[in-house]
């Protein structure tokens, strides 16, 4: 229980008793309104970043990186079914000047829960296909060259629905409900996942129909209509943890993916290596990337973190710049095959 939910029930009871129907509570019954509570809870997060391409410019930037403020709540409905809400609110806590307060949704959703007909919710939250497949490149904090899977269904307007377990196996699907004020037409992308869990080994196939476009959720563009499959496989012993993941999509490409990290007491160490090949039409874009990650928790609300990105591809990473000493040459457009970020962070949550 939350030290600020603890205090607000404590008031509660002691000054407003009318508003629970009474002006003492027993134990039993102060913790069960207590209990009744919805949780808040958030983080902090600041970055110093260094960036630098090969043959052209390098930046240090200290940001902000994902803060959030959230409430979450759940409860009873039946003997059995539980329903239950999230919304998870982000802001700029590196930036008074131009910081608007909770300025954007990360999260936000309602949905019921049983064991005996699993799990349905409703509104924006990590997709289907995202949660089963894409576990690296959502893995590190600053994340700034991993290599996401090639799928366009975003976040917003979800449906989405998980089976009970059968024996470690799940199935789940989501559908994006675009209405025709939605980009001026209606379209119902899909995504359908298995996966099943028995002891250490974790599998899970999934698909991504695609038909709505990232525009939908603010991602981008769309690259075609062309259907996304993941598979990703993952195993467990102890404190390893081995993951490896691909991706394709025909028309575009694949990418590919492993990945360690291994847990020493209040230490956590993470490597992995990620490679995208893409279509005959995009093949001079091909990029690879291997990063690395300590991290250390300094209690059971704070960590730091230092990470190390290393991109490499065919001359996929450019910039203009001036170049000096050459008075036939006084400007170009450059490009490299390299590139490096370097990242330092600490995280408070409560």
């Amino acid at each position: 229980m939350k030290k600020t939910i603890l205090a607000s029930a404590i008031a509660a009871a002691t000054f407003s008793g009318a508003a629970f129907g009474q002006t003492t509570m027993s134990a039993s019954e102060l913790a069960a309104k207590m209990d009744s509570l919805p949780e808040v809870y958030g983080n902090i997060q600041y970055a110093l970043i260094h960036d630098a391409v090969d043959n052209g410019p390098s930046e240090l930037e200290h940001r902000d990186n994902g803060s959030t403020l959230g409430i979450k709540h759940d409860h009873e409905i039946a003997p059995g079914l539980t329903g239950f809400f999230k919304a998870e609110m982000e802001f700029n806590a590196d930036d008074k000047a131009n910081s608007t307060g909770l300025s954007s949704l990360d999260e936000a959703y309602i949905g019921v829960e049983s064991d005996q007909f699993g799990k349905v919710w409703i509104g924006s939250d990590d997709s289907t296909y995202e949660t089963a497949i894409d576990e690296i490149a959502n893995y590190y904090e600053a994340a700034d060259l991993n290599i996401g899977g090639p799928y366009d269904t975003g976040e917003g307007d979800l449906i989405q629905y998980s089976t009970p377990s059968f024996g470690g196996f799940k199935l789940h699907g989501a559908v994006q409900v675009n209405g025709d004020r939605d980009n001026d037409k209606k379209s119902y992308p899909y995504q359908l996942a298995a996966t099943y869990m028995v002891d250490a080994l974790e599998v899970a196939v999934a698909m991504d129909s695609n038909d709505g476009g990232s525009s939908y959720s603010g991602n981008g563009g769309s690259i075609n209509n062309e259907n996304t499959y993941g598979l990703r496989t993952s195993y467990t012993m102890g404190d390893l943890r081995l993951t490896g993941q691909f991706q394709t999509r025909d028309e575009f490409g694949d990418t590919w993916g492993a990945f360690a990290s291994y847990a020493i007491g209040q230490n956590q160490f993470a490597l992995s290596y990620e490679l995208a090949q893409y279509d005959d039409e995009m093949g001079d874009d091909d990029r690879s990337t291997v990063t690395l990650q300590a991290l250390r928790h300094l209690s059971d609300n704070m960590y730091i973190y230092a990470e190390g990105y290393f991109g490499g591809g065919d001359d996929v990473y450019g910039d203009n710049f001036t170049a000096v000493g050459d008075d036939d040459f006084s400007a170009a457009t450059d490009y490299s095959d390299e590139r490096t970020v370097a990242a330092v962070g600490a995280v408070y949550y409560f």
